[in-house]
């Protein structure tokens, strides 16, 4: 006998998503606007200088100059994909980092976030944390079914905050590239629709004000809430 077909499940109603629309995405702490170099280039690089190692796994930088990194957001920042954020410290009005949504794919609902450098002064805490939220959230309202995360393999550092803002491993894609004349292989982390409204949930939880005590702080950790929803756990991070 013939084994019957099989087939995903139907996606009903299915409508590709709009792209990254450009919006401002405002938080409590982090306000996210669109990279625009007069605007933003000389904070951030003044955020960046004397912390080269942020450029380790990126395919440029570090850069020797205000005006070198100013001519780089410039020619970036007219970009669609990858569409960068600036993220700014409320708080402080400092712009502290960047991230961007990239291999945006409307027609299968898949988007990708990267390009994440964050300065010393942001990348603890709830300012990036909420930042990351900000952007998972549009991508999910916009109807988005796939929120991707890639690294470097032998990056560490990102793949412990993919897996705390509640990413689930998805493997290795080895030998995926060549980056500075080095071989990169890529850890690949992804986040669905269906996951989507208990992470939610996690994040609002943890960004709330009772999680913090009056030093700033965390009461409850955000890897301890994600941990209950995400199902793939990254097997280089086990204790």
């Amino acid at each position: 006998m013939a084994e019957a077909k099989k087939f995903g499940a139907p996606v009903p109603g299915w409508t590709p998503p709009p792209r990254p629309l450009g919006e401002v995405l405002d938080g409590t702490w982090a306000r996210l606007e669109p990279l625009e170099a007069d605007a933003h280039a000389a904070d951030l690089h003044r955020a960046y200088s004397g912390h080269d190692g942020l450029w380790d796994y990126m395919p440029y930088g570090p850069f020797n100059s205000a005006a070198a990194y100013h001519r780089w957001v410039k020619e970036t920042a007219v970009s669609d994909d990858p569409f960068f954020y600036t993220i700014r410290d409320k708080a402080s009005g400092h712009c502290g980092g960047v991230a961007s949504y990239l291999r945006v794919t409307p027609v299968m609902g898949s988007i990708e976030v990267g390009h994440i450098c964050l300065a010393p002064e942001i990348a603890r805490g709830r300012i990036w944390t909420e930042a990351m939220f900000l952007m998972m959230d549009w991508a999910f309202r916009a109807g988005y079914r796939r929120y991707e995360w890639k690294c470097d393999a032998l990056n560490l550092p990102s793949r412990r905050a993919a897996q705390r803002l509640g990413f689930s491993y998805e493997g290795i894609f080895r030998q995926a590239a060549v980056v500075k004349g080095r071989n990169r292989d890529t850890a690949w982390f992804a986040i669905i629709d269906a996951e989507w409204p208990a992470l939610r949930e996690a994040f609002t939880a943890w960004l709330a004000p009772a999680n913090f005590d009056a030093n700033g702080r965390q009461r409850e950790r955000l890897s301890d809430l994600t941990r209950l929803v995400r199902p793939g756990a990254d097997p280089a991070l086990a204790s």
